[in-house]
């Protein structure tokens, strides 16, 4: 899944001039298994999922198109970091998007628990990428704290793991209601999510309902 957050933005930069002209091709060395699941260039990654590497390269062409400006510039808006954090999250949904299904099979091997985190995992990310939330480094830092500190095992039940904070167990239990609230209703609750996030001032509200979740005692999902 990883491979899809790191080789395929990678190569997407390569192909937005990030690293300017290169004097050869990058090319990813396969593994040993599973070599169908992945592409290794650029070229290889066109052919097999053109629209991931549009996403990925039309983020990355935006940054280079304004990296001029925002040096020169005293500051840099919060209009264009907010085109900019939605082209990433675009590219960065879709890449999940493309990937979970490919990779379903691998759950498998994980815990029932731990398994069921990577799924909330990935269907919490739509609902927090709609919202453009910044993940520049003091926000990571800050949030961070919140997720499990290591892999879930049998015998974790949330929201009682002990070796979880409140605020993890808190975290993790409204992971999994905001899965199944989706899954119910078949998708619906997210289309909802998107279509009250297509303004600015709905992201901004959203994001603040995304940061209370840490604090509040309760998932608060008819306030979603």
């Amino acid at each position: 899944m990883n491979y899809y957050l790191a080789i395929i933005p990678f190569l997407g930069a390569v192909e937005a001039g990030l690293f300017g002209q290169l004097p050869y091709e990058i090319e990813i060395l396969p593994p040993e298994e599973r070599k169908d699941d992945f592409c290794y260039s650029v070229k290889d990654c066109w052919s097999r999922m053109p629209e991931l590497m549009d996403d990925w390269k039309a983020y990355f062409e935006y940054l280079l198109s304004t990296e001029h400006e925002a040096v020169s510039s005293a500051s840099f808006s919060s209009f264009k970091l907010d085109d900019a954090l939605g082209l990433m999250w675009k590219a960065h949904t879709n890449s999940i998007g493309y990937a979970l299904p490919k990779f379903q099979d691998s759950l498998k091997y994980l815990s029932d628990p731990e398994a069921n985190f990577g799924e909330d995992w990935a269907s919490g990310v739509d609902f927090i990428g709609a919202t453009h939330f910044s993940t520049d480094l003091p926000n990571t830092n800050t949030f961070q704290a919140f997720l499990p500190q290591r892999m879930l095992v049998e015998g974790d039940v949330i929201p009682f793991i002990s070796d979880f904070s409140p605020e993890q167990n808190r975290v993790l239990m409204s992971l999994r209601a905001l899965h199944k609230a989706n899954e119910l209703t078949g998708g619906l609750l997210l289309k909802l999510w998107q279509k009250a996030m297509s303004t600015e001032e709905g992201r901004k509200k959203g994001r603040e309902l995304i940061e209370s979740v840490t604090s509040s005692h309760e998932f608060d999902l008819e306030g979603i």
